[in-house]
């Protein structure tokens, strides 16, 4: 079957770019950058659409559900690189947010050809991870169109899960299945066609925006502080005993002594300190506010 690229905005040709090939090279690289400048522009027009999904995100975590990533391509590995991130920034579980590429562990370094037209591959994915009404599913394609990614957003429908489509071209496929369309408009890229480019980095914007929203809305972020990394190396130990100096203005010795009573625990040490509680009675106290420190200073008068 055809596919007639001409109506999608992300394969059409930029007259900003038509000559980049005879530019020097400072020239040519600041009409990549020129570019690069209406990206973000393009993320804030859409804000309010990527707010609905960090709530539901927030909402399925709270009921045990997952964030679901759903990509092929330069969008898959984007899935993948913001999924694998969150355990050590945000010491969630790895099967909380989980990244799915078509064409599977291979297609993370190199192209897998035809993977992303295979639509049973999409569901068949989905189902091995035993996906289901509880999680959120984000299908990520800059096109709109990509069958592996279509056919999951069709299956997740079915199951009544929320869904979102991630994608640079109005109007696309993905968008008329999905709860909530999510599109970034950038615009043609600088090289025609290569859309890891301009819409690769507006959907790494939003999926950035997903995932910090979402854990902040989880308790996991205190002020601007992720209050629960994890000390999984010396970089990041010496980061938990700034974050507690910093949460609390307490000294990098006293930061120290309450992380080594409650077992390197950035939350439980904050609330420690603030509070003045033990180590158990900051769990306990914690426990009790799901994890949300200011609500449990609020419980306390603190």
């Amino acid at each position: 079957m055809k596919i007639d690229l001409n109506t999608m905005i992300t394969e059409g040709r930029n007259p900003a770019s038509e000559n980049i090939d005879e530019l020097p090279t400072v020239a040519m690289l600041q009409v990549i950058n020129h570019e690069d400048k209406k990206v973000a522009l393009a993320v804030e027009a859409i804000v309010p659409e990527i707010a609905r999904v960090v709530d539901a995100i927030a909402a399925a975590f709270r009921q045990g559900g997952r964030l679901i990533y759903c990509g092929a391509g330069t969008s898959g590995r984007l899935g993948i690189l913001d999924a694998s991130e969150c355990p050590p920034t945000y010491g969630t579980p790895p099967e909380q947010v989980v990244a799915l590429i078509a064409g599977g562990h291979q297609a993370i370094l190199q192209a897998v050809e035809n993977a992303e037209d295979n639509r049973e591959m999409g569901v068949a994915d989905l189902k091995a991870i035993n996906f289901s009404a509880q999680d959120v599913l984000v299908g990520i394609a800059a096109s709109g169109r990509t069958p592996y990614v279509v056919a999951a957003l069709e299956y997740a429908r079915q199951l009544g899960a929320t869904s979102a489509a991630l994608t640079c071209n109005p109007d696309s496929a993905m968008a008329a299945i999905a709860d909530i369309a999510l599109t970034p408009v950038v615009g043609p890229e600088v090289v025609t066609g290569s859309s890891r480019m301009k819409a690769g980095t507006a959907q790494k914007l939003v999926l950035n925006m997903l995932t910090t929203g979402a854990m902040i809305r989880s308790g996991k972020v205190y002020s601007n502080l992720m209050v629960d990394v994890e000390a999984t190396n010396k970089k990041l130990v010496q980061r938990q005993v700034n974050i507690v100096s910093q949460a609390t203005d307490c000294s990098e010795a006293e930061a120290q002594r309450a992380l080594s009573a409650c077992g390197g625990h950035c939350k439980t040490a904050i609330l420690m300190v603030l509070a003045q509680l033990s180590a158990d009675e900051a769990r306990r106290l914690l426990q009790q506010h799901h994890g949300f420190i200011r609500q449990a200073l609020l419980a306390q008068g603190v």
